[in-house]
């Protein structure tokens, strides 16, 4: 079974704040050497989750690189990143205002019924894919992928499975494909929903949960002090920030899955501010500084940036929204 960035066909059952406005001849800037200023980049869930830790790589990047200096990266929480892709969509034709998003936000639309849709944003450029991961305490009795999956189908609703996204998102997605491979009938899965992985990390190190599915690195900081383990890593190929963890085909378990994460703005802004935005970012990622960063975080660029991301959005839209109907988590 293989679950991609595009969501391949799935068999389940069952702050009020003003926008930030463009400073006279900022968009002219577009192109030159001088820095971009005044842009504001908001991170739909609480601090210290994926979002977060994207977000604010990227706006130190943009300073280190004086690509923009004095990037604002602030969180609006709620609803599965939909309270702040309402917000997005509310600060029409605010230029300078970008949303930190991904493949959670577009399954929250559908399981949250949002007004708000990623359709209605200005789209700027995917940045990077990640590989899940499967997160035990540190005194968690499962040494081994093969231990956890013996003993989580032995009784699946005594298992508790934590994942930093609602309904509909890559956290929740995966446990369940994950119980679908192994023979787990995935309505008996008890999955607890935590709004990002700053809510996630602390269940798992306070052992409130058995184990939990979001991309590994999220707990790269906890892995490397001991205080959490990764069993198993949902992508085709080792990865090399976890050098001695296995994935799950290769402890034979026939699952692949990979998040995506990337930016969009709001509706009607200029052609200009999209400019300006996809410029800034494009030579983001160009820079040796963002390619540290890859590195260091373990995730693989996946560069696109306006229609073409558009295009992908587009089909992730319908890919999870048929993914999500066969659920039965949306209409």
């Amino acid at each position: 079974m293989r679950f991609k960035v595009w969501i391949a066909a799935v068999a389940l059952v069952g702050v009020s704040a003003c926008g930030a406005t463009a400073e006279k001849g900022d968009s002219a800037n577009t192109g030159s050497d001088k820095p971009v200023t005044g842009l504001r980049l908001m991170v739909p869930n609480t601090a210290g989750g994926g979002y977060d830790t994207t977000a604010r790589v990227a706006a130190k990047v943009l300073d280190d690189a004086k690509i923009a200096t004095g990037v604002q990266v602030f969180n609006l929480p709620g609803a599965g990143g939909t309270v702040g892709l309402q917000r997005t969509v509310n600060e029409k034709g605010n230029g300078k205002l970008a949303l930190q998003m991904g493949l959670g936000v577009v399954g929250a639309t559908y399981t949250s019924k949002s007004k708000a849709t990623l359709t209605q944003t200005t789209p700027l450029a995917k940045l990077i894919e990640e590989a899940g991961a499967i997160v035990v305490p540190k005194d968690s009795p499962y040494r081994t992928i093969g231990d956890l999956v013996s003993a989580w189908k032995a009784n699946p609703k005594s298992f508790a499975v934590g994942g930093g996204s609602s309904p509909g998102g890559p956290d929740h997605l995966l446990p369940m494909q994950l119980a679908q491979a192994v023979g787990i009938d995935p309505k008996q899965v008890n999955f607890i929903s935590y709004d990002g992985g700053g809510e996630l990390l602390p269940a798992l190190l306070g052992n409130k949960i058995a184990f939990g599915a979001s991309g590994f690195g999220e707990f790269l900081d906890q892995v490397a002090s001991g205080q959490l383990r990764v069993l198993a890593v949902t992508s085709e190929q080792p990865v090399d920030a976890l050098k001695d963890v296995p994935t799950l085909k290769g402890s034979g378990i026939d699952l692949v899955f990979t998040n995506w994460r990337g930016i969009v703005a709001p509706p009607e802004i200029s052609a200009a501010d999209k400019q300006l935005w996809i410029d800034a970012l494009t030579r983001m990622h160009d820079s040796e500084q963002w390619k540290a960063e890859l590195t260091k975080h373990g995730w693989t660029d996946a560069f696109v940036t306006g229609d073409a991301f558009g295009t992908f959005l587009a089909e992730q839209d319908k890919a999870v929204a048929d993914v999500l109907t066969k659920l039965g988590l949306a209409a």
